[in-house]
């Protein structure tokens, strides 16, 4: 992954396509279904196979979407994909992405909507060795902080400036690739994880003086939503302009009902949704895949107003941390406030009612997650 400053500069470059691409008139959406056949759909996902998105998997899998007239085809993600540019660019209909990227490509003219909050809480981890003396972000003044750039990193910043660190000035800012190898050669002082996959990369390695796996006993963890720092991450978006014909806003409440259904049956069936993932060709072992099913859940579930309601405080405190954090070169998420329909519950409540018509549990009250035990290697 390029340093941090590439996140601005991509996101310049993805909005020069936005501006051409996006002004063009867009043809009617056809009404799902409205001819007996199913309809097409492209959900751009914002990495690459893994139980991330296991709900949207077992959507597919399990007639979900078909179900409601929709034939949806997941866009594999990648390094060098923008979710909400490809949504923009009009080659998805819908994206998954992190709301302060999203956000920013929005200010940068991507006409996008976020219409289920699917992730209602942050999964993002700092990780520091128990022995290492870092237990809060003021400890990390004068100490290497790993971090993968590419607008990751600002519920980091926001955290550090909290403590009165200042991200530019007062720790060692080290890129770090998208696995814990820094942190487990101490090449670093503390990395950043996500809950649901590189921080179990960390307990999925062996102690070379022990011959056995670490265990979270060897790792202090800093949770960003204990800090205060958090932001909102995996949401759904739509097109902002095609939300304005009556077909796209069925298909929309359509789409998302599918959605809640893919969902809530991982919440109950989470090593059949590993399976799921693992057939879909995910790089990552059985073990890895389960133990993210169930991260993943945390984050989403329970889910007290419904799944992917947007909670105005949460997107607040979002949109605050976007405009007042700086990075180490000074530079915001976002330069104002979002202008328009940036976010919508509108379909997403249409949806949650349909679902529980259905007989769907879409705020996994009981919901309760499971222990996973982690294999060498995630195998």
């Amino acid at each position: 992954m390029r340093k941090s400053r590439l996140f601005t500069a991509i996101l310049a470059a993805s909005a020069l396509v936005v501006g051409a691409c996006g002004t063009a008139d867009t043809p009617d959406t056809p009404a799902p279904g409205a001819d007996g056949a199913l309809t097409p759909i492209k959900l751009q996902l914002q990495w690459f196979f893994q139980s991330q998105f296991a709900g949207y998997i077992a959507a597919v899998d399990k007639g979900f979407y078909k179900d409601q007239g929709l034939d949806v085809q997941l866009l594999e993600g990648g390094v060098d994909i923008v979710p909400q540019t490809v949504l923009a660019q009009g080659k998805a209909d819908y994206a998954v992405a992190w709301v302060p990227k999203a956000l920013a490509s929005r200010e940068q003219g991507a006409n996008i909507t976020d219409v289920a909050q699917i992730f209602a809480r942050s999964g993002t981890y700092q990780v520091a060795w128990k022995d290492g003396g870092i237990t809060s972000p003021a400890d990390f003044a004068g100490k290497k902080i790993g971090n993968w750039g590419f607008g990751n990193e600002f519920e980091l910043f926001a955290g550090m400036t909290k403590a009165g660190v200042d991200p530019g000035k007062d720790v060692t800012l080290v890129q770090q690739q998208f696995d814990m190898q820094a942190l487990l050669k101490k090449e670093i002082d503390a990395a950043q994880a996500m809950s649901y996959n590189e921080y179990a990369q960390l307990l999925e390695a062996k102690n070379p003086q022990t011959g056995k796996l670490y265990t979270a006993d060897d790792f202090t963890v800093i949770d960003w939503k204990q800090v205060g720092s958090a932001m909102l991450q995996d949401a759904v978006w739509a097109n902002t302009d095609k939300l304005g014909d009556p077909a796209y806003q069925q298909q929309t409440v359509k789409f998302l009902v599918g959605t809640i259904k893919g969902w809530a049956y991982c919440r109950d069936n989470p090593q059949d949704c590993r399976d799921l993932v693992v057939a879909k060709g995910s790089k990552l072992g059985k073990s890895h895949q389960l133990w993210q099913v169930n991260e993943v859940n945390k984050l989403i579930w329970p889910a007290g107003a419904g799944i992917g309601v947007v909670d105005e405080a949460a997107w607040k405190q979002t949109v605050d941390i976007s405009q007042n954090t700086r990075n180490q070169t000074g530079d915001t998420v976002l330069t104002a406030a979002p202008e328009g329909e940036a976010y919508t519950n509108d379909y997403i409540q249409q949806a949650l009612s349909q679902a529980k018509a259905d007989g769907v549990d879409v705020t996994g009250a009981d919901f309760q997650p499971q222990t996973v035990e982690l294999a060498e290697g995630g195998a």
